[in-house]
């Protein structure tokens, strides 16, 4: 998935380094990064056993690392404020070629297309979230964030977090894919944010999990809400995208299976055991992206039956 050589570039930018205040709500999306990044390792063949390896910084440790060379793929640090740390990011070959401009470039896609469907399907404006790129650590809305936790979404400052350095492991594994699971986990933080401006999000909770669950039900739902997105992101005069292949579809397919609760338990080792679900098994993600991306339409992502949609 690459932009085009005539993408209009013109959104909302990005930001580093420090989000909102301190808050206690927790962040929606948490660790999606983290089970696309097991689920790939996972998917590619790689020895179970080295998961441990994989998980980076564990939970709590918020060490910020030095300032990154954007040719490194990385945002110019995690401490700077405004446009500065992102000024590399000019051109769409940027997006294709820097992990910070490619998520910069991907928001501003998914932008587009929600501020002309969210009104159209769902009656509600659509408001644009923040969007923070980070290296190391972060302190959000929702309290510290570091690499560990993975992209996420936090509801209290509206905004979507995303630690380039969990793409560098991405790519250390030999994730020859990860534009591809770049693009699809910004457009997944971003469904969270739909959800928040729908009013559902709050039904999430990951300490009421299982397969039938609200928690499985909301993401599977930014699941299906980032497959609209690109059903839509190569497509138009206007489109930032080149063609989406049959084999790069087919890829994300099989990344959507990797990331089931139900494969990591099984090919990590342990128990398959859906009361502990919160994202949904390898069969419902997967299905979740193929509804999404055929349709291109929220009734058809309505997980959790409201019939609230105008399609």
């Amino acid at each position: 998935m690459t932009f085009r050589s005539d993408a209009d570039l013109s959104g909302k930018r990005a930001s580093s380094g420090r989000g909102g205040g301190r808050g206690k709500t927790l962040a929606a999306g948490g660790g999606l990064g983290t089970l696309v990044m097991v689920g790939l390792f996972l998917l590619m063949g790689g020895n179970p056993g080295d998961l441990g390896q994989i998980l980076g910084q564990q939970p709590g440790q918020t060490q910020v690392e030095p300032a990154r060379d954007p040719a490194a793929g990385r945002s110019s640090g995690g401490t700077g404020e405004g446009e500065d740390a992102f000024a590399h990011c000019q051109t769409p070959e940027d997006g294709n070629k820097y992990d910070d401009c490619r998520v910069m470039y991907a928001a501003i896609s998914v932008d587009r297309m929600w501020a002309e469907l969210l009104p159209q399907q769902a009656g509600i404006d659509y408001v644009e979230p923040g969007r923070v790129i980070f290296d190391g650590a972060v302190q959000t809305g929702c309290g510290t964030a570091s690499a560990s936790t993975g992209p996420f979404y936090c509801p209290v400052d509206q905004s979507a977090y995303f630690d380039t350095s969990f793409f560098d492991q991405l790519r250390r594994f030999g994730a020859d894919n990860a534009p591809l699971a770049q693009m699809y986990i910004v457009a997944h933080e971003f469904g969270h944010h739909v959800q928040n401006l729908e009013g559902t999000l709050g039904l999430s909770n990951y300490n009421d999990p299982g397969a039938d669950s609200n928690a499985v039900k909301i993401e599977l739902q930014a699941d299906c809400y980032a497959e609209i997105w690109a059903h839509y992101a190569d497509k138009g005069d206007n489109a930032m995208l080149q063609t989406i292949t049959n084999e790069q579809a087919q890829d994300a397919i099989d990344a959507a299976r990797a990331v089931g609760d139900d494969n990591i338990q099984q090919r990590s080792g342990g128990q398959v055991r859906p009361d502990t679900w919160t994202h949904g098994s390898s069969q419902q993600r997967a299905e979740a992206f193929l509804t999404g991306y055929g349709h291109g339409t929220m009734s058809t992502c309505d997980f959790l039956e409201r019939g609230v949609y105008n399609n």
